[in-house]
């Protein structure tokens, strides 16, 4: 992908290396699978513990004792993936390559779907981005580095720990700079779900729904934003800027993050119940009719079969 000395966006929030990022949220964001996430549900707290535990956090950071920085030292759990780095808070730069690149894909998005929307005679609010390092809260709630990147519907913004690329690389076999864009467009995607009043009706829908339906309905939403993403990936082939296999590294990654995929490498076997996302078959064909199509009518998740 031809992606330097585009236009960057300036809607990045730099979070990196903010100790004070933490603590309680509301839950509702749309995630990007990576082995744990916060979708899971059980083993919660009661109220009067979390009252108490919040309590105690201010006391201590009162104290000048920061709670949140010295648990921030042990595993994330949940089955998520640790980052590589050691301890420390050490910042990066803040126009280092990875930030550059973000920074340009997310104007791409931007200026394909400005488009998209002024030609239905609809102004298209962009997103902002947040890039933050182990842990960050969002309007949906506090995330860290194994929930994945995730869109808070709520406060209309991606979060992305770039450590994500990494494991996408390593841990998935899903490497190049198309399939990271991928990561980006498809968190917009959910984005452009937003403005278009698609995830208001699902989160209202889906208070109503068990879960086994409410998994089901998320697997729409979600093949959905693929086939957003590959909207996107259509217009930035139109310019020129694409180069030769970057459409494979994207359908590859893909292919590797789908439900059934992620089961099998973890535990061996499949659930179908519970998938959330689709599987590797049904994520490559949504990506790939958008970005065959071009057309918001062909990616319409909600009719038929997916």
């Amino acid at each position: 992908m031809e992606w330097k000395g585009r236009r960057q966006s300036d809607n990045i929030e730099d979070r990196r290396g903010d100790p004070s990022m933490g603590g309680l949220g509301q839950g509702g964001g749309f995630s990007f699978p990576s082995g744990g996430g916060m979708g899971r549900r059980g083993g919660g707290l009661s109220i009067g513990t979390i009252i108490f535990l919040v309590v105690l956090y201010l006391i201590f950071k009162a104290m000048g004792i920061d709670l949140l920085q010295i648990m921030d030292g042990g595993s994330t759990g949940g089955g998520g993936y640790e980052q590589s780095q050691s301890g420390g808070s050490s910042q990066a730069p803040a126009n280092d390559e990875m930030t550059a690149f973000v920074r340009t894909v997310l104007a791409e998005t931007e200026d394909t779907w400005t488009g998209i929307f002024k030609s239905m005679g609809r102004d298209y609010e962009e997103p902002r981005l947040v890039l933050f390092s182990g842990q960050t809260q969002s309007a949906c709630g506090f995330a860290s580095a194994a929930t994945g990147p995730f869109y808070c519907p709520s406060d209309h913004k991606v979060y992305l720990d770039t450590a994500f690329f990494q494991q996408l690389s390593r841990q998935f076999g899903a490497s190049g700079d198309f399939a990271e864009a991928y990561v980006v467009a498809h968190e917009v995607g959910h984005h452009v779900q937003n403005q278009l009043g698609i995830l208001p009706k699902f989160n209202e829908a889906r208070q109503r729904m068990s879960e086994a339906d409410a998994n089901k309905m998320s697997v729409r939403v979600e093949l959905q934003a693929d086939c957003f993403a590959g909207i996107w990936g259509k217009f930035t082939d139109q310019k020129g800027i694409l180069d030769a296999g970057d459409l494979e590294e994207a359908l590859n990654a893909a292919q590797q993050i789908g439900d059934d995929t992620l089961q099998k490498r973890s535990q061996g076997y499949v659930v179908p119940e519970s998938f959330n996302h689709g599987t590797s078959a049904q994520r490559v064909k949504w990506f790939k009719r958008g970005f065959d199509s071009g057309k918001l009518s062909d990616c319409d998740t909600f009719s038929g079969p997916v």
